[in-house]
């Protein structure tokens, strides 16, 4: 075997259909237990288990211990960009799921994508703050402006919280429905989190559909104009 990263561990870790389920529900952000895992995969509880000791093992998953129960979660906002980078691909290459369902329109428009806001709303809110010259774009790699820095501070972002952790502050992640990219890392998180806070938009119950009220959209789209 050739020196270097070894590409073929993770993707046979991904490859599984029953872990592939597992991964794509850990995309909400929220940490599940093996038993909601196990469901979401379509397995038995020993099955999900020994699936979700390899992603461990791999580095794709992070185990937590609360209680009786462990919960699972993606292990960073790199895996999730790697998950999302794959659905991106597939959805270009024709290899989707049969079984559509309602909210199907609703995670194109605006979904979580484990901690930051994608679809088309996260789209327009980095094509926006880029225009602006809020987010500077050299090749894959964002960096906020010093009126990027302002204009978070005022949306009231504290940017020094951020920066005071192992993340990176800005990060592209490429969406898989709008094959565009879209705001993650640190400051991606925290806009979702301002969305929330000034009652814009909630996440659906029991999914990953983020639904803006009419209000709040409105607000949105005077926050980030075209």
């Amino acid at each position: 075997m050739k020196e270097g990263p070894d590409i073929a561990l993770i993707g046979a870790l991904v490859g599984d259909p029953a872990r592939a389920n597992m991964l794509a529900a850990l995309m909400s952000g929220k940490a599940l237990t093996a038993s909601e895992l196990a469901a979401e995969a379509g397995v038995a509880a020993p099955t999900a288990s020994a699936h979700l000791a390899r992603l461990e093992d791999g580095g794709l998953v992070r185990r937590r211990k609360q209680g009786r129960h462990s919960y699972f979660a993606l292990a960073d906002g790199e895996v999730a960009a790697l998950l999302e980078a794959m659905m991106g691909l597939a959805a270009r290459r024709g290899h989707m799921r049969v079984r559509t369902g309602p909210n199907d329109p609703a995670m194109r428009r605006a979904r979580v994508c484990y901690d930051h806001l994608a679809g088309e709303f996260g789209v327009r809110m980095l094509d926006s703050m880029t225009a602006r010259g809020l987010v500077s774009a050299e090749a894959e790699t964002l960096n906020l402006t010093p009126a990027g820095r302002s204009f978070a501070a005022d949306f009231g972002v504290d940017l020094d919280e951020i920066e005071r952790g192992r993340r990176p502050l800005c990060r592209s992640c490429l969406d898989w429905s709008a094959r565009r990219a879209h705001l993650a890392g640190g400051l991606g998180a925290a806009m979702l989190g301002r969305f929330y806070a000034l009652g814009w938009a909630k996440r659906q119950e029991g999914g990953r559909v983020v639904r803006f009220s009419d209000a709040g959209e409105r607000a949105f789209r005077a926050a980030f104009p075209d």
